[in-house]
């Protein structure tokens, strides 16, 4: 299958980097290369690390940007993990980065991924193969609170107990093996009135468990101060996000980083020593225009955040 993904608000969020000749960026979600090759095409005189825990992420990649392959360097693994990845390679500093923290329309589209709730497919939704958790083990083993929690916290699930309770009920007779099982299951347990709008009855419990199997939240505020310590003075970070718990995160953790002192207006003298460290570029976030979200329907959610280094 060929490796397909569109990238969201592509010009937006290379524009934010604004790109120094000479400089150093990452694009810590490489994906299918689409921002990888806008920031590389923006000037000559730059180098990029890619980075993606999807191998085949990286192989479509690879074929995409090949013409630049001379100034990119690929790399297997979590944006998260940024420190480390530069040290490996002998990289002290960055000038910029981007991270796009959708769900690639290959991993979507591809049956076998297991990411879709439009396709039968054994529960998986791992973004690195190689890793242990999938959603066969979040499905099959989390306690009926814990998934109750899961899909009302990042699937923003009104009917998250009843679901999680016909989830514990069913699997009691037999493990549940495939999306499809899931997929009725979950309609069985949210009723006909509330199927009728909003959506796909499984979007929401979908989400949320790709979010646990692949720990894209509780990984995401560590991972965005971690890539403002190794930013240049003047360095920006472009952050799009596609869902209301990551926008939050993003939008907090900017606001934290750009907070000077912490003490009381009526003290003569700073004593925190608290200093920002970054300033943000986007007071309010970047949305797709009209013409992108009618082009492609998953950039709808999509938000764009800026900050950069003081």
């Amino acid at each position: 299958m060929e490796f397909k993904h569109i990238s969201v608000l592509l010009n937006e969020s290379v524009d934010a980097l604004d790109i120094k000749s000479g400089g150093i960026y990452v694009d810590g979600t490489l994906g299918g290369g689409g921002h990888s090759y806008e920031i590389l095409s923006r000037n000559n005189n730059i180098s990029l690390v890619g980075i993606d825990r999807d191998a085949e992420a990286l192989e479509a990649a690879g074929q995409r940007l090949a013409a630049f392959s001379d100034r990119v360097t690929a790399v297997k693994g979590n944006f998260a993990d940024i420190k480390s990845i530069l040290k490996t390679l002998n990289i002290d500093f960055i000038d910029g980065a981007v991270l796009d923290l959708g769900v690639s329309s290959y991993q979507l589209d591809n049956a076998q991924r297991g990411f879709s709730y439009m396709h039968d497919a054994p529960l998986d939704m791992r973004m690195d193969k190689s890793a242990s958790k999938t959603a066969y083990e979040v499905v099959n083993i989390y306690t009926k609170e814990e998934l109750s929690r899961i899909f009302f916290e990042y699937g923003e699930e009104k009917w998250s107990k009843r679901i999680a309770e016909f989830i514990v009920e069913k699997r009691k007779t037999a493990p549940i093996e495939t999306t499809g099982e899931l997929v009725d299951i979950i309609k069985a347990a949210v009723p006909a009135r509330a199927r009728q709008d909003g959506g796909h009855p499984a979007k929401r419990v979908f989400q949320a468990v790709r979010i646990e199997v692949n720990g894209e939240l509780s990984m995401l505020e560590d991972a965005l101060k971690s890539f403002v310590s190794v930013l240049k003075p003047g360095g920006r970070l472009a952050v799009i996000t596609f869902h209301s718990w990551e926008d939050r995160i993003v939008k907090n953790t900017f606001k934290t980083l750009a907070q000077g002192c912490t003490c009381p207006k009526d003290f003569p003298v700073c004593v925190c020593g608290n200093k920002a460290e970054i300033k943000i570029v986007t007071k309010k976030p970047i949305l797709p225009s009209e013409e992108e979200r009618d082009s492609n329907s998953r950039s709808k959610s999509a938000k764009l955040r800026a900050a950069e280094k003081l």
